[in-house]
């Protein structure tokens, strides 16, 4: 937990062990804010394809695209929801947009300590958002408690409205239903665990650095991996990739500097990060010079049994993706 240490200085907070609750805790505040904004009463079909023309309007998704189709055989349709269901379903996506809404405002609190200090334009910035694909471990249902789900347990919906009032609170442990991880991944398809495919891995980034970066509200596509971020850094601080620390060898950097991106000259050059493997639970991906090579999806992450492929490199059906 977050703890106020000095209101005079607002971006200057203590981690309190097992602390329970925050002076000014967020969680009814936010819920409420994001449930008067009626986000998700039309389902997660819907939240997908709002998402997708969203995307489009961005200039982020090509106007001719179109989505895969909804995997109606692993999660319901909305319009298939009893009541109940839907009841509990909307009461999930609210608390994790709540929770997404409150770290987007606490991130914003930094970073406006930053430009209260006057160092904006020469401060680096770099977000990501997240380290994988929408979590989908709740299953179709969700649950009250993912640790039900380490455990092979997935309670009915009904079961779980007795966690309606306390849901997101520190009484669970939450995770709702996978149809809203499906949309959040949109446009791309599958979930967290899923390796193969880029709704498993494929985050967001922003980078800001005024000085540093001539192309402000430029978007890039290159190819870029999580590792490139530590070479970048090295890069515009004029630092040379360690060799040694404390006398002990360091094992190279694999990561490729993505600051040539910054110039407005560079928007379209080839990517440097030219190849990148992804492998879980024998799921597996190569990307290399704009070609995506993966293996078809033969498990959902909410399966707990029986997940691990006992020979994944050769009985696999590939898919291949310019």
């Amino acid at each position: 937990r977050l703890h106020q240490v000095d209101p005079s200085k607002p971006f200057l907070v203590k981690y309190v062990p097992g602390a329970t609750h925050a002076p000014h805790h967020p969680t009814k505040e936010w819920v409420e804010k994001i449930e008067a904004m009626n986000l998700f009463d039309d389902g997660y079909e819907a939240l997908r394809e709002t998402i997708f023309e969203n995307q489009k309007k961005l200039g982020l998704v090509p106007d001719d695209a179109t989505l895969t189709p909804w995997p109606a055989d692993d999660i319901k349709p909305w319009d298939q929801l009893t009541d109940v269901e839907k009841k509990l379903f909307v009461r999930q996506v609210e608390v994790f947009a709540a929770y997404a809404a409150y770290t987007d405002h606490e991130i914003g609190r930094v970073v406006q300590a930053v430009e209260d200090i006057g160092e904006t334009d020469n401060t680096l910035i770099i977000y990501i958002n997240g380290d994988n694909g929408t979590s989908a471990e709740g299953g179709p249902t969700g649950t009250p408690n993912e640790v039900a789900w380490f455990n092979g347990l997935s309670l009915s919906a009904e079961d779980q409205m007795k966690y309606y009032d306390v849901w997101g609170t520190e009484k669970t442990y939450n995770h709702m239903s996978a149809g809203w991880s499906w949309a959040f991944d949109t446009p791309f398809d599958y979930f967290k665990q899923n390796a193969s495919r880029l709704g498993g891995i494929r985050q967001n980034m922003v980078v800001s650095w005024p000085n540093g970066i001539t192309d402000a509200g430029g978007t890039r596509d290159q190819f870029m991996h999580i590792i490139d971020v530590a070479p970048t850094i090295l890069e515009i601080a004029g630092i040379e990739e360690p060799e040694q620390v404390d006398g002990i060898v360091q094992s190279p950097m694999e990561g490729t500097s993505f600051a040539y991106t910054f110039d407005a000259e560079n928007a379209d050059a080839p990517s440097r990060h030219r190849t990148q493997y992804f492998e879980m639970f024998g799921q597996w991906a190569l990307y290399h010079e704009g070609w995506l090579l993966g293996t078809e999806v033969t498990t959902v992450p909410w399966d707990s049994t029986d997940k691990a492929i006992p020979d994944p490199l050769n009985d696999q059906t590939l898919q291949l993706y310019d």
